[in-house]
């Protein structure tokens, strides 16, 4: 993965098109929004790329993906999609839609918190109500899944691995287009926060992290 050094990569290898997953021409709105999304400034942490999006989830989609980086290892990391219906979706009530799956490796003691799973989930909220980020019909799940290993893999130690899935409605600005840097920026707090890597800013001081060992890979 490419280095983001702040900001979003340029690289793209075939994948960074905004074309439609039906073959047609590019609503102005979805390409502001994905103008907007390169335009986001994230934490020298995060390493940010654009990836291959899905193409059966909406008539326009546009994803990436990020680590965040401590040396040679990776602390967490995860994928954001952008889709866009021009004409609207019943269960988005908007025509934007943001989709997210974060995960990361954490040590055992504070993986068995029983209150881990609502506090993950308070981190995407609050991370979005931080910015001053307005969106609607939230929802997902955080998965907390453990190892332990055996015979010839039995130095390791257990590991825990929590992950959020998680899609939200970008409410709407001016042309009918959400600011999707914003979202991105609050998506990059999250990921910083569930890596365990202390606040970027004295405003944040407060905000409670948890340590990890290294993350798994996005597949």
């Amino acid at each position: 993965m490419a280095p983001a050094q702040g900001h979003f990569s340029d690289q793209s290898d075939g994948t960074d098109s905004t074309d439609s997953a039906e073959g047609g021409s590019v609503p102005p709105a979805f390409r502001s929004a994905v103008d907007a999304l390169r335009s986001a400034r994230l934490r020298p942490e995060l390493e940010v790329e654009p990836t291959r999006p899905p193409k059966r989830l909406a008539p326009h989609a546009y994803a990436l993906e990020a680590a965040v980086v401590d040396g040679e290892d990776d602390l967490a990391d995860g994928r954001l999609v952008l889709l866009h219906d021009p004409a609207g979706h019943e269960a988005w009530q908007g025509a934007f839609r943001l989709v997210t799956l974060v995960r990361a490796e954490l040590e055992p003691e504070m993986a068995s918190d029983p209150l881990l799973p609502e506090v993950c989930w308070s981190w995407l909220t609050g991370a979005l109500e931080a910015r001053g980020l307005s969106y609607g019909e939230a929802g997902g799940t955080v998965t907390r899944a453990g190892s332990h290993y055996f015979g010839a893999l039995g130095a390791r130690r257990p590991a825990t691995q929590i992950e959020i899935r998680a899609s939200w409605t970008p409410r709407e600005g001016r042309g009918g287009v959400p600011d999707t840097a914003a979202h991105l920026m609050a998506w990059g707090d999250l990921l910083c926060q569930i890596a365990g890597l202390p606040p970027s800013g004295a405003a944040d001081a407060a905000v409670v992290t948890l340590p990890q060992r290294r993350g798994p890979q996005v597949q």
